[in-house]
């Protein structure tokens, strides 16, 4: 790997950190930083190709909602090809969309993928089969994220499939902190130092505002999901899947 394309955003002392942004930065050394920042994230990637083999049905949606740098979008569009499957991948990152369309184009067989700069909370869900939230509903505001969800929901076809991969919140606080502690450790184990561990976490404080594995269970049941469970969690990282 290149120097250039490694994670070094926060390895030299920032003074006041700011707030986390996807910008053009973050962009050129994200696959680095997400393979060694969250736990279990390609085993997260190949099961959501798994789960598209299973659930996306032939002329139907596919919708790859906060699609970054179109990792989920590749998983998926690998196990459905044949299908007349449609890919919309949603972000509203411009660098991230730009990267993004090059990766697809270098990429063969990739299928039918629109790639759509827009909030997700605005974009139409409509004939899906499946819906992917790979780390993305984390940064939705809290207010919003019942209507994204009602509306993936009835956006969704009858059997359809969502999934959603967040970092999440404990309670009581000692086992919060107890899961954040292991979490850092595995930081340290891919490279990462104490001052990039501590300046990543100011950075991300108010941006990322996690919940609950009870709150994201409660809030799918709300909507109507009766199939919904949690299907890998590393530390205080989880995937989750619920069916309509």
């Amino acid at each position: 790997m290149s120097d250039s394309s490694r994670d070094n955003l926060f390895a030299n002392p920032l003074g006041q950190v700011p707030g986390f942004v996807f910008d053009e930065s973050v962009v050129d050394v994200f696959p680095d930083m997400i393979s060694r920042s969250v736990p279990g994230y390609e085993t997260i990637l190949a099961y959501t190709g798994e789960l598209a083999d299973r659930y996306v049905q032939p002329n139907t949606h596919c919708y790859d909602l906060g699609c970054s740098l179109g990792a989920s979008t590749l998983a998926m569009s690998q196990r459905i090809n044949g299908r007349n499957a449609k890919i919309i991948a949603v972000d509203n990152s411009d660098a991230m969309l730009k990267k993004c369309a090059l990766i697809l184009a270098s990429t063969p067989d990739t299928g039918a993928v629109e790639l759509v700069n827009g909030d997700i909370c605005d974009i139409e869900i409509n004939n899906a089969s499946l819906v992917v939230m790979n780390f993305t509903l984390q940064f939705v505001p809290l207010e919003q994220r019942a209507n994204l969800l009602e509306k993936i929901y009835q956006g969704l076809n009858p059997g359809g499939c969502l999934i959603i991969s967040e970092k999440l919140s404990f309670e009581p606080e000692s086992l919060n902190a107890l899961l954040s502690e292991l979490h850092h450790g595995f930081k340290r184990a891919q490279g990462y130092s104490d001052l990039e561990i501590s300046q990543k976490r100011d950075s991300i404080e108010n941006v990322l505002v996690p919940e609950t594995l009870d709150s994201h269970i409660q809030r799918l049941r709300a909507c109507g999901f009766q199939s919904t469970s949690p299907w890998f969690q590393c530390f205080n990282f989880c995937s989750l899947v619920a069916i309509k």
